[in-house]
């Protein structure tokens, strides 16, 4: 007797479905397995032991979230062809789905009304290179998606550009400084590096919240280097040790947070050094020269290739603020973990890009962490 004949209907179906469900989800396994490692599977987050102001959390590892990105970046206006990796041409999209996840404590998901809300009627002002412009960037996106309606005012004079959301007035801003330090065009030598002065930072004085980072050009030489002499104190000279030139011209901008900023009115932070990936080694992948291909993060909570030099010269120069307080926003760990989450070559302006980092990507958990800080 064929026995499937007498099964009843009712048997059959739910078994039918199971099956289905079954071969979706083993597709699923397939599909990720590549990118969904043991490092990297996602778990729902679980309230974690330690409080916020306890935690280190700079200190963790990248899983994979589902949820991820916190935006689509084709509706954020007016993000720079370099870090609008989807628009040119990156077709993975792995690089989207990793959140960082502190070992210690979980990390508030950004919260951009909350954002808006709490910095009611204040500034915000990014003041550096190029990764000060993607972490601006970044914010703006973040905030745009959240209020995409309201109405925002923009501006640009000299170095400054900033974006106002006018229905919680608050202001997001970027000031390009590439040094921090003076440059001065002097009509004999031409231009020079003035590592003992700072004479900008009057515009720095009424923001309510700095983010400071300079680091990229120090080691610029050629064509692109943008002065011609450097001046310690008295002397000039034509070049000089780069990380002395670095630690001299930091302590200048220390001293100038020291004597001009009013830390009941304004918090300060100092964005650390930015990792570039042209050097496999550094991720133990000998013979690799760029990070083209990469699609996953480093495992793992540690870079093979350890912490560059110059993030210990940016905290000896912070513990020398003695009367105001610096926040470090320690991303450099992080970030070295993240060679996946690069331009590469899909930055819309040609040859490859290690150094910068694609919008929406890691510039977001450098929003998210550093406005956990400001507001815990």
């Amino acid at each position: 007797m064929d026995i499937t004949k007498l099964t009843p209907l009712f048997v059959i179906i739910p078994l039918l479905i199971i099956s289905c469900f079954s071969l979706s989800e083993a597709t699923k396994v397939l599909q990720h397995k590549h990118h969904e490692s043991s490092h990297f599977k996602y778990t729902k987050t679980t309230p974690k032991q330690k409080q916020l102001k306890q935690c280190n959390i700079f200190q963790g590892h990248w899983v994979w979230d589902d949820s991820y990105p916190l935006y689509d970046s084709s509706t954020c206006p007016k993000i720079r062809k370099e870090f609008d990796c989807l628009k040119y041409g990156r077709r993975d999209k792995f690089y989207l789905k990793y959140r960082w996840q502190p070992d210690e404590c979980d990390l508030p998901r950004f919260d951009g009304l909350d954002f808006l809300m709490k910095m009611k009627g204040k500034k915000i002002m990014y003041v550096g290179d190029s990764l000060s412009l993607n972490i601006w960037q970044s914010l703006v996106c973040l905030l745009h998606a959240t209020v995409p309606n309201s109405n925002i005012r923009h501006q640009t004079s000299e170095s400054i550009t900033s974006w106002t959301f006018q229905d919680y007035n608050v202001s997001v801003m970027l000031d390009t400084s590439l040094y921090l330090v003076d440059i001065d065009n002097d009509k004999t030598m031409g231009r020079v590096l003035k590592l003992n002065s700072l004479k900008n930072g009057n515009m720095w004085k009424d923001i309510d919240i700095l983010v400071f980072n300079t680091w990229l050009w120090w080691y610029r030489t050629g064509p692109k280097q943008p002065w011609d002499y450097v001046q310690d104190g008295d002397v000039i000279l034509k070049d000089m040790d780069r990380m002395v030139a670095f630690r001299k011209g930091l302590m200048t901008w220390a001293k100038w947070v020291d004597t001009q900023i009013d830390p009941i009115k304004t918090k300060v932070f100092f964005q650390g050094t930015n990792p570039s990936h042209y050097n496999g080694t550094e991720w133990n992948e000998p013979g690799v020269t760029s990070c083209s291909h990469e699609t996953q993060p480093t495992s793992g909570s540690t870079y093979y290739g350890g912490l560059p030099k110059a993030l210990q010269v940016v905290k000896d120069v912070i513990n020398t603020i003695k009367t105001k307080h610096v926040y470090l926003l320690d991303i450099t760990n992080l970030s070295q973990l993240r060679k996946d989450a690069h331009p590469s070559s899909y930055n819309g302006i040609g040859g490859m890009d290690c150094t910068h980092w694609c919008i929406a990507g890691l510039p977001d958990t450098w929003n998210q962490i550093l406005s956990t800080i400001i507001f815990t």
